[in-house]
Formats: C-alpha cells, sequence, structure tokens
C-alpha cells in the first residue's frame, strides 16, 4: 500500500479534527476523500504529508512512518494545497527551475527538469510568460508540475480545482490522468462530487474525522440501494395514483417530487421493472413524459453518509 493510515487522532485545543481516522490507497491509484466542510480531510492530508504530527495513531507514506522518518516521506511525495504556490511575478519555467533548486537538483538539472514538465503539462509555448498572465487551469496546472519536479510516487492534492471554471477544471484533471497512468500514486480530497467520480479510482467518506464509508464509486452507489427507476408525469393530478402503480411494480416504497411531478424508487430487476412500470402505467390510462433507469449519484452517496444529509439535501422530496 501506498498509504496507510490507522486510529489517527489529531486534536485543535478542545476540538477532535480526526477521531481513530483509518484508510489504505493502493499503489497506482486514485482515492478520494469525501467530506462536508471540517470532516478532517485537510487535516488527515497535513499528517500524511508530515506537515502535522498526529496525537495518536500511525500513518506510512510509500512504505515509510510519517513521525519517525518525515524526511524519508517527503522525498517520495508530491503536495498541491488549495492555494497556489508559485511566484506570479517570474515565468512558469522559472518557478520550476526555482522549485528544483530548492529540491537541490543542480542548475542544468534543474532546467532540464523544468522543460519536461513544461512539455507534460502543455505549458511549453507559456513557459516564459510572466505567471500573472495565466489562467486559473494554467495556473494550477504548472503547480501540479511543480509538486512533480522528483516525480514523487504519491501525490495529495487538497482541493486542487476551487474556484476553477469547467474549462479549467478539465485542465487539470487531465494532468492528474496522465499523472496516474505514468504510475503516481494520488490521495484528492474534494468537495465536487463529480471530481471524484470523474478521477477516483476508490473513495473514502469522511465525517466528524472517521471514514464512514469506503470503496470504488460503483460500490458506494450500489451500498445506498442500488439502481433506482425515475419518471415524470404529464399530469401532477396523477402522482397518487402513479406511485401506487410503480410501487406495485417495484415492491418499494416510491418518493414523490410534486414540484417537478417526478417519482423514484428503487428497482431489484433493472429492465423488468423499467418494462413492466411502464406497461403497468400504460394500463392505468397515466400519462408519462420521460421514464429512465439510474444508478444513485455520488451526491446521495455523500448526503446519505454524512451529517451534511440530515434533513438538508439539494431537494427536498416528500414520500406519500
Amino acid at each position: 500500500m501506498s498509504v496507510v493510515a490507522e486510529g489517527l487522532h489529531k486534536c485543535y485545543r478542545d476540538k477532535s479534527a480526526l477521531d481513530g481516522f483509518d484508510l489504505t490507497v493502493a499503489e497506482g491509484r486514485v482515492c478520494g476523500l469525501l467530506g462536508p466542510n471540517g470532516a478532517g480531510k485537510t487535516t488527515a492530508v497535513r499528517i500524511l504529508a508530515t506537515l502535522l504530527r498526529p496525537d495518536g495513531g500511525r500513518a506510512e507514506v510509500a512504505g515509510f512512518d510519517v513521525t519517525r522518518h518525515p524526511a524519508e516521506v517527503r522525498r517520495r511525495i508530491g503536495l498541491v494545497g488549495q492555494h497556489a504556490a508559485v511566484d506570479e511575478v517570474l515565468s512558469g519555467r522559472q518557478n520550476l527551475v526555482m522549485f528544483g533548486r530548492l529540491y537541490h537538483l543542480s542548475s542544468a538539472r534543474a532546467r532540464a527538469r523544468a522543460d519536461e514538465l513544461l512539455t507534460q503539462f502543455g505549458l511549453a509555448d507559456t513557459g516564459d510568460k510572466a505567471v500573472k498572465q495565466y489562467s486559473g487551469g494554467m495556473r494550477r496546472r504548472l503547480d501540479l508540475a511543480a509538486s512533480m519536479i522528483l516525480a514523487p510516487k504519491v501525490l495529495f492534492l487538497d482541493e486542487p480545482t476551487t474556484g476553477l471554471d469547467p474549462r479549467a477544471r478539465n485542465e487539470v484533471w487531465a494532468a492528474t490522468r496522465a499523472l496516474v497512468a505514468d504510475g503516481t500514486t494520488v490521495l484528492l480530497t474534494t468537495q465536487y462530487l463529480d471530481e471524484a467520480d470523474q478521477l477516483a479510482d476508490d473513495i473514502s467518506v469522511i465525517d466528524n474525522g472517521q471514514v464512514v464509508g469506503n470503496g470504488t464509486p460503483d460500490q458506494l452507489k450500489t451500498k445506498i440501494g442500488g439502481d433506482r427507476i425515475d419518471l415524470v408525469l404529464h399530469d401532477a393530478d396523477d402522482l397518487a395514483a402513479a406511485a401506487a402503480t410503480v410501487s406495485r411494480v417495484t415492491g418499494a416504497d416510491t418518493d414523490i417530487d410534486r414540484d417537478d411531478r417526478r417519482l423514484s424508487a428503487p428497482v431489484r430487476n433493472r429492465v423488468a421493472a423499467l418494462v413492466e412500470a411502464s406497461r403497468a402505467l400504460d394500463d392505468a390510462g397515466i400519462a408519462v413524459e420521460d421514464i429512465v433507469l439510474r444508478r444513485p449519484t455520488l451526491d446521495e452517496v455523500f448526503l446519505t453518509l454524512t451529517s451534511a444529509g440530515t434533513g438538508h439535501g439539494p431537494r427536498e422530496t416528500g414520500r406519500e
């Protein structure tokens, strides 16, 4: 395993940031660490990156204990924080050469490594421009490049796309995928659920300093209820009758959203349930505008597993 944490504890005065935090990340994979604000994501990353000492528990990164051998860990990791760490006055190339020298590379090797990274991250044409002229996505790509000066075995990305527009986020995602393809292990903290769905091989959901769920995105989605059938009616007056019909077909309670004239129910036999529900609604003379099968979303996983979902989902859904 590239990252192992067992029973990590960390307190700030009387507040517990981590309370028995456990995590494993396999080599060459992307692990998404999800959780609401204050759940302990950044604290966990700072301990694993040797920037904080835990109050209890143990952790290893790239085979070395983070408290007993922090220098060995630092030689094998990269870290991209929530805010860009590059100098806006310097050019992209000058920034990378500076970081290379800080990592004790020779002048020649630092310049060569800067050129390699500018090409790798699609910044070769803008390497001589001042960073203040870069777009948000370009700055984050330069930040990623700086974290890769020593080609780390493990890369920590702490909310790397916060504040970026969709195009810039896609640029950072593409750069991250390229790093993983070259063998880097990535621990990604994010509040963007679609980002985790796009990038993560495995996901750990953290709340109140503890991991409350983990698995692949598909495993987590299945864990909270598997497939669902969603349908939108032509007439809101048919909602009650349609709900009864769908419940009879699926053998499950049906969620009703009056504002959107929408019904939703979990299903076991995907295609058979869809066909049977369509036929039963047609026989009952209930007009349906749209009917689909879908998996639960990571948003639903997040809201189900964390305290963020306690009665405050993105849309209030009544049950009848």
